[in-house]
């Protein structure tokens, strides 16, 4: 059964934290996920087997938490996360997945002093411009407007709605258009056969950002999901990589 919190903003989030060892890993999930997926649990066993400190939760409108996805956008979650870790203690290694890498940049760029590492998994920054607006053509961009949400055919089941309020507010969140420092080691990973976030968008990230220790470890044959048998044990060699733990 997840623990849960009230946001400052009203919103109920459900969590699991398993004590140990920091600094605290906190796995950040991405659109339409859950903190049930295979990294968060895999991350979750591991760490339980080797005692560290490790957070997994779910944003308002996913999963167990409050809300509906359809009413949240890009800031909401930013703000769920940053309630999650303002509960915490100490310093932080994030480990964000998709949409959760973009947040996760977004917190390192909010509270630098805290974060002693970042693990980006398919990072996905500015995916509200880059990947759905971008891709809209004039209808569907005036369908949007006018009707205030489209929906988008998902290789991963129910259809995304895309409101123009994720669109509009995302644009508040973008980390690609101005300076983005990393004061600390990242490490970021990447499968070839990723259909959701390409090679390129990995590229440029890593040609963007400014960190005294950065990396782009390209997989060759990993998909979007970055969960298989040999994808999950890279996660936890860059966790420990970045912590030096």
């Amino acid at each position: 059964m997840a623990d849960t919190i009230t946001t400052p903003q009203g919103r109920t989030l459900a969590y699991h934290r398993t004590q140990g060892a920091g600094p605290t890993v906190v796995f950040l999930g991405g659109f339409k996920s859950d903190m049930e997926g295979s990294k968060a649990t895999y991350l979750e066993a591991w760490a339980q087997r080797t005692g560290r400190a490790f957070l997994r939760f779910d944003y308002s409108g996913h999963g167990q938490s409050s809300e509906a996805f359809e009413d949240g956008c890009i800031g909401d979650w930013f703000e769920d996360a940053c309630a999650m870790l303002e509960m915490i203690d100490g310093p932080l290694v994030l480990v964000g997945s998709s949409m959760g890498g973009w947040i996760s940049l977004q917190v390192a760029r909010a509270m630098p002093e805290r974060v002693v590492g970042l693990v980006g998994i398919a990072a996905a920054p500015d995916f509200t411009e880059d990947g759905f607006w971008a891709s809209f053509d004039e209808v569907m961009r005036a369908k949007l407007m006018r009707e205030g949400r489209v929906a988008l055919p998902s290789e991963y089941g129910e259809p995304y709605i895309i409101t123009k309020r994720l669109i509009e507010e995302g644009r508040d969140r973008l980390v690609l258009r101005t300076p983005l420092d990393l004061p600390f080691p990242v490490r970021f990973l990447q499968g070839t056969k990723d259909t959701s976030v390409t090679t390129q968008t990995a590229l440029r990230l890593l040609d963007h950002a400014t960190s005294p220790d950065m990396r782009l470890t390209l997989v060759d044959g990993a998909d979007h999901s970055f969960s298989s048998e040999t994808c999950l044990p890279q996660i936890v060699d860059a966790i420990v990589d970045v912590w030096g733990g």
